[in-house]
């Protein structure tokens, strides 16, 4: 007698449902982590889960903290309208990483660690000095102060020179000069700039601003057309030609690091102190401004650009040079613009970095 073998019965289209279970869970699995990571915000792997902010901190480095990539701030930020200026973080702050609905987010404790969340309002209006700013001050703050680069329509605007007292040729310490042009202060401070090597866009060859060298500093001694100036703190000649500009401090640097909301493809024009290969902290200019969609806080990959090169393997008569692809190099963060200019301070460099190198919205 044959004796068949009993085989479990297996209900219809078993596997093709076991199939679509596995489907449904991994792509839950996959779901749940990129909302945990909010999106394009990635965690940083090392990342607290609660910061005290510390005098000399900034923005970007909080930001760093927290998330790989800085500039997906705004995507774990979280407002509190009942916190008195919410957008502006003080030393002692203590900021916490929660979860809402599997996202991460940074809720804000007014002054924590040190008790100041009892001020009144009005205190903590009258220190707003006090809180973090976006960007190291002390390497930023001279650039714009000295007037380091002269924009086009800036500069076809600006004072200037005219003339130097008692026939001198160049002045110095001491020397009083003749200043024509509109908007001169009395009481106002000023810096004498000598205009240096054009900025010239790679784009359409025009000039787009012309380097900004600081001279002297100057004060007002009589007003009119021209008016009478002083100089004094001079660090090089004075001559016919150099321009005026006001010597105020720039403003308090409080914006947020972002990815611009459009497309931007630009090169860097221009190093602020000359150098020819960049790094950290060094400010740079870019031929991409206000016109273009730029805004401070706005932040881009540099990309050093690839090489053209013979090929010393096969030379034919086509196919002599070899177009090396672009190596990224590293990050900026744009801190001031103008009209068809930005200024960007390089805020990581994996390689050097050269006049030239092409910047375009961050991955």
């Amino acid at each position: 007698m044959k004796i068949s073998q009993s085989r479990p019965v297996q209900p219809s289209g078993f596997r093709s449902r076991l199939a679509g279970v596995l489907l449904v869970a991994l792509a839950s699995f996959a779901s749940g982590l990129n909302a945990q990571q909010g999106g394009g915000a990635v965690l940083n792997p090392s990342h607290p889960d609660t910061y005290v902010v510390k005098a000399g901190d900034t923005l970007w480095d909080i930001s760093a903290r927290f998330l790989r990539d800085p500039w997906y701030w705004p995507e774990i930020w979280h407002v509190n309208p009942q916190v008195e200026n919410p957008h502006l973080i003080y030393p002692g702050d203590v900021l916490t990483l929660v979860y809402v609905d599997g996202k991460p987010q940074l809720r804000l404790q007014r002054g924590a660690a040190t008790g100041s969340e009892k001020l009144s309002p009005r205190v903590r209006e009258e220190s707003m000095d006090s809180a973090i700013q976006t960007l190291p001050y002390g390497i930023v703050g001279p650039f714009l102060s000295k007037n380091a680069v002269l924009e086009k329509k800036e500069y076809d605007q600006m004072p200037y020179v005219v003339a130097l007292r008692d026939d001198h040729l160049v002045g110095a310490t001491g020397n009083d000069v003749y200043v024509r042009g509109k908007s001169i202060d009395p009481d106002g401070s000023y810096n004498l700039i000598h205009p240096g090597e054009k900025l010239i866009d790679p784009d359409d060859g025009d000039t787009v601003g012309y380097e900004g060298i600081f001279v002297s500093e100057g004060r007002v001694t009589r007003s009119g057309d021209p008016a009478t100036m002083q100089l004094n703190a001079s660090t090089r000649e004075v001559v016919i030609g150099d321009r005026v500009a006001r010597s105020d401090m720039p403003p308090p640097m409080y914006f947020t690091p972002r990815a611009p909301d459009k497309q931007i493809e630009g090169r860097i024009i221009h190093v602020v102190d000359g150098v020819t290969q960049i790094g950290q902290y060094q400010a740079v200019i870019i031929n991409r401004g206000a016109r273009d969609g730029m805004e401070a806080g706005h932040v881009l990959a540099i990309w050093q650009a690839g090489d053209r090169v013979n090929d010393k393997v096969k030379s034919g008569v086509f196919d002599r040079k070899v177009q090396l692809p672009d190596e990224h190099a590293g990050v900026l963060m744009v801190f001031k613009t103008y009209d068809r200019i930005s200024y960007g301070l390089v805020m990581s460099a994996e390689s050097a970095i050269h006049v030239l190198d092409k910047v375009r919205n961050p991955d």
